[in-house]
């Protein structure tokens, strides 16, 4: 009994179970072997069939190096200011454009075929932006840090030298476009420079005529004529005070030569009226001087002056008439009083000096007059000039800010102009071409070593799926354990196979097809690796000698 527990312990079987049995897959691969061969070959058939079948796609570029410009950005700043990545991106925009697709399908011949010549534009323009690629190689220690030093330029078809022309032909465009990018960018801001300096400018002759307008209006009254003005009212100032003395002084003196003569006068006519009342006559010129007196001092309206002019007139008329001689009308010792001589004398000095005094103090008080009018003025320039000051610096602020809008304008249109200049004799940044397209030797697509893995694990794939399947749900037993885990019963005894001669025939022809058929399998994989590795063409090109030969 303790024997038969240990041979019917669940825990050895299942252990048996769980450990991996290499000999069991080995004996299941070799038993399940022509579901590994023959899926395999077949995928190697399918392979090389593809191979040949499926086109070739061949792809050619052109690389592209970004060139500084050749002037010193000191001492010429150029004003085409976008990165580089972002004209690319412009340029390459334009590129694949409708416009000019259309021309590179023209100009190249592009989808000529009988079968593509039956597709519609769009569907072409689609196929022809997909084949073509733009990669911008950038450098610099970090992402945010690089900058653009070159790109390429690939371009995709089954046709090696059409390849080859349209890329170099692209890179073409792309250089002839930078070009009139550049040029056109730099010609639009030297035209928009020229109009905004054309409206500066007006305006800035409107501001100085209107500065100029203000000054000719306001001359005189300008803040900086201030200080002359203050100096000039000083000396207006002085002048009228001055002038005033003087007038003072011109008053007194005439009130003085006024009473001299107003005593001399008085002292005059008593002692004639003393000289008549003793009866003693005076002469018509001693009345005409006495005359002359009273007219220094009074108008002709005056009593005395009417009374003295009546008793002249009435003298001459007596003269006229023979009633008095010359000699009688003058009385004895009237000629040779010195005193009354003197007293005439003195009167008729005073009276020129007292014209003379009117005559100055009537110029006085006209000068000032003027004085006090032109002070008035000053005092009004003066009082003006504040206000006017702050005007003016309005208008000169205003001024002053569009002059140094203006002057940057014209500096920015004389850069403008230089570097338009550099654009047009191409000194600026340009695109060159550092390697040309050439003629692709070996296709793109299809990948070949991919689909030389791809045949080798579908083929191996699917016969290991294939025996996997079958072994799942084959459940017939293979040996003693299978039949001991599965009923667990013990086997007490095994009877082998038994082989008859046709067994032995019929193992042996199975292993020389199992032989031949591996054989054509490696035969398979080593074509295939052959077309892959050294390429259809040139494989074909090798054989056709052969082929030829044979033939």
């Amino acid at each position: 009994m303790q024997e038969r527990d240990e041979v019917y312990n669940p825990g050895y079987y299942q252990e048996r179970e769980e450990a991996f049995n290499l000999g069991y897959y080995i004996d299941l691969l070799i038993r399940r072997r022509w579901l590994v061969i023959i899926p395999f070959c077949l995928a190697m058939i399918v392979g090389i069939y593809l191979a040949f079948a499926l086109p070739r796609i061949y792809e050619a570029s052109s690389l592209i190096l970004v060139r500084p410009q050749r002037v010193p950005e000191s001492y010429v700043q150029s004003i085409v200011t976008t990165d580089i990545e972002s004209r690319i991106n412009t340029i390459q925009q334009q590129i694949l454009s409708r416009t000019n697709l259309e021309k590179i399908i023209s100009q190249f011949n592009l989808f000529s075929d009988h079968d593509q010549e039956k597709m519609f534009l769009e569907d072409k323009i689609a196929n022809l932006r997909s084949r073509i690629e733009i990669e911008i190689e950038t450098s610099g220690p970090k992402k945010r840090n690089r900058t653009a030093d070159a790109f390429s330029i690939t371009f995709s078809g089954t046709e090696p030298e059409l390849v080859m022309r349209v890329a170099n032909g692209l890179a073409t465009f792309f250089i002839d476009e930078n070009l009139k990018v550049r040029e056109a960018q730099a010609v639009s801001t030297s035209d928009f420079l020229d109009d905004e300096l054309l409206a500066m400018r007006k305006r800035l002759e409107g501001l100085e005529q209107q500065l100029k307008d203000y000054r000719k209006n306001h001359m005189g009254e300008l803040p900086e004529q201030l200080e002359t003005n203050l100096r000039i009212l000083e000396r207006l100032q002085m002048q009228l005070n001055e002038k005033q003395e003087s007038l003072r002084d011109e008053k007194s003196r005439l009130s003085a030569i006024e009473g001299q003569m107003e005593a001399n006068r008085k002292f005059l006519t008593e002692s004639r009226a003393a000289l008549t009342e003793e009866g003693g006559s005076v002469s018509l010129e001693q009345l005409r001087v006495q005359l002359a007196a009273l007219r220094s001092s009074y108008t002709d309206s005056h009593p005395d002056v009417i009374r003295l002019q009546e008793k002249i007139a009435d003298l001459e008329e007596s003269f006229r008439s023979g009633e008095l001689s010359a000699s009688s009308s003058l009385p004895a010792g009237a000629s040779s009083d010195p005193t009354a001589l003197m007293l005439q004398k003195s009167l008729d000095e005073h009276s020129r000096q007292r014209s003379q005094a009117r005559l100055e103090i009537q110029n006085l008080e006209v000068e000032i007059a003027n004085l006090e009018r032109q002070i008035k003025e000053y005092q009004q320039r003066i009082e003006r000039t504040p206000q006017n000051e702050q005007e003016l610096l309005s208008l000169e602020r205003d001024y002053k800010n569009i002059k140094q809008s203006y002057d940057s304008l014209v500096n920015r249109k004389l850069e403008a102009e230089i570097a338009v200049n550099m654009e047009k004799k191409q000194k600026g940044e340009q695109f060159s071409i550092i390697d040309s397209a050439v003629i692709p030797q070996k296709p793109v697509s299809p990948n070949m070593k991919r689909l030389l893995l791809l045949c080798i694990f579908a083929g191996l794939g699917g016969g290991g799926v294939l025996i996997y399947v079958l072994g799942f749900l084959d459940s017939s037993f293979r040996g003693r354990d299978d039949f001991e885990l599965d009923l667990g019963i013990p086997v007490l005894v095994t009877v082998p196979k038994i082989f008859h001669r046709k067994d032995y025939w019929r193992q042996r022809v199975n292993r020389v097809l199992t032989a031949v058929a591996l054989f054509v399998a490696a035969c398979l994989l080593a074509g295939f690796a052959v077309l892959v590795f050294n390429g259809v063409e040139q494989t074909l090109d090798i054989v056709r000698p052969y082929m030829a030969f044979l033939g």
